[in-house]
């Protein structure tokens, strides 16, 4: 009897249509996923410790990851969080080097994974996936650049970025707005380098201002170009 640990064979039609794969030709996309097994994961999680040696490259078929690392004072630091249909893993894929970061799950989680060997085949017979890879990690760089320009904004700027940076990643458009995930506001601090008790009063803020509506399990922009008028 299969349990949420269990390990299966990737049938999933999401991974043929993940954002990752389009464009490419079926055949080559079907051989890749020859060898991918899914397991589900619990939230809280570890998946891949820094400095592990990579044998695999990860797609997040449901649920959400946090990549973390520690600073010299050993404190925690999110560097990213990803969704349904991102990937993760590559690098070590590429280069062949340790893990440069931590991945753990945020939420239960239905991660599909990759042999190495089949990942990096697939980039050298299918010119596309190397463009779509080129794209993300541009993509996840500019990110980063932004958020690097507005460490010396004020708070509201700060917690306004970080949720366009979730929208941009991994927000799904819905009746009243762009939607994204309530995380907890742990996870908030630590994307936006602020206390934690800051980031309640600024998102408390925002909420007033109507630039956000929350509930339980998301958060909804309504007008991402008002929100973008905070920073500053």
């Amino acid at each position: 009897m299969e349990d949420r640990y269990s390990l299966q064979l990737s049938t999933n039609p999401w991974m043929i249509s993940a954002p990752f794969f389009q464009g490419l030709p079926e055949t080559a996309v079907e051989l890749a996923l020859n060898h991918v097994v899914t397991r589900t994961h619990p939230a809280n999680q570890v998946i891949l410790l820094e400095n592990d040696w990579g044998g695999a490259v990860y797609f997040i078929v449901d649920g959400w990851v946090k990549i973390r690392t520690y600073n010299l004072e050993g404190k925690e630091v999110t560097l990213n969080i990803l969704g349904t249909g991102e990937l993760f893993g590559e690098m070590a894929a590429l280069d062949e080097v340790p893990r440069s970061t931590d991945v753990i799950t945020l939420t239960s989680t239905v991660i599909g994974s990759m042999p190495s060997q089949d990942f990096v085949k697939l980039l050298h017979t299918e010119p596309l996936a190397g463009v779509r890879l080129s794209q993300l990690m541009a993509r996840r760089l500019r990110q980063v650049n932004r958020r690097l320009r507005l460490r010396e904004s004020d708070s509201q700027s700060r917690v306004a970025d970080t949720l366009l940076f979730l929208a941009e990643g991994q927000g799904k458009r819905g009746q009243t707005g762009t939607e994204i995930p309530n995380l907890p506001h742990r996870e908030l601090s630590s994307l936006s380098g602020l206390a934690r008790e800051t980031v309640t009063r600024v998102l408390t803020r925002l909420e007033k201002k109507g630039l956000i509506k929350r509930d339980q399990d998301t958060i909804c922009i309504p007008d991402l170009s008002a929100l973008e008028k905070m920073l500053i």
